[in-house]
């Protein structure tokens, strides 16, 4: 039975099929724009490039964005096919909040909102922080970004866990270091929410140019750093054992389909 075009369209834009030639074509083209997309906003910046191709970016904006909102509207027209998006308005609704589905909205959007509104320059000026969300988008069409997703995911409970206990400590940390040090620097430690900076950098290793003056301040100072070079470290070995992890089960994944293929007819 032949195929629908909606299934088709679904196929290719989600590629699910690997061997897909049509559908590793048009990902190889998105991902080729979405490149082009963030080199164009990183020489936008550059004053002199800028005003000597202002309408050359401009068109190739309008282009591009014209091309993600087609691709945009036609996933959440053919999501429906999968199962877990079956139901009509509900279904699309689902998908249309999924975190790749929000990049790909966030992408589009900021153009869109300006034609609305374009006298605001200053809500243009605001909404040119979103462009960097095309970076983004090049995560649904590159494995290796794909793949980090999935350890992101997977390990996503984990990862909880562990910011958990950093804000925690953060808390706990630049509380005492304020009751020890606002006496003696207000100007360096002047409330909790301040002193958050300073722990955050300290507990980082970054540093600044201020430090703890008294001696209970310099004592609790040295634990924090060592503290939280342990507490920071938490979120790197999980990442790097799911990363492990995926890579060996995709690796068992297609070995399987190998053997698979060589005992087949």
């Amino acid at each position: 039975m032949a195929k629908s075009f909606k299934l088709q369209i679904y196929e290719i834009l989600e590629t699910t099929n690997a061997e897909d030639k049509t559908a590793e074509a048009v990902n190889l083209f998105m991902l080729m724009l979405v490149v082009l997309n963030v080199f164009a906003v990183v020489l936008e910046t550059v004053e002199g490039i800028y005003s000597a191709y202002q309408v050359l970016f401009q068109y190739f904006a309008d282009i591009s964005v014209v091309i993600f909102t087609i691709e945009y509207l036609l996933r959440i027209w053919s999501c429906d096919v999968d199962p877990k998006y079956i139901r009509p308005i509900l279904g699309r609704i689902r998908f249309a909040l999924t975190p790749l589905a929000l990049i790909d909205l966030l992408v589009i959007l900021p153009t869109y909102v300006v034609l609305a509104f374009p006298t605001d320059h200053r809500l243009l000026r605001s909404l040119r922080v979103l462009w960097t969300f095309r970076l983004l988008k090049a995560s649904r069409y590159s494995e290796s970004l794909q793949t980090i997703m999935d350890v992101i995911r997977a390990q996503k409970r984990e990862l909880a866990m562990s910011f958990s206990a950093i804000i925690f400590f953060m808390v706990l940390s630049s509380a005492v270091i304020y009751f020890l040090e606002h006496d003696a620097q207000p100007e360096r430690f002047p409330d909790i929410p301040a002193t958050m900076w300073w722990a955050v950098l300290t507990m980082t290793t970054v540093g600044d140019n201020f430090y703890p003056i008294t001696p209970l301040g310099k004592l609790v100072g040295g634990l924090i750093i060592i503290l939280g070079v342990a507490t920071f470290a938490l979120p790197t070995s999980i990442l790097t054992s799911g990363f492990v992890e995926v890579l060996e089960k995709r690796r068992a994944e297609e070995a399987g389909l190998e053997e698979g293929e060589e005992g087949g007819p």
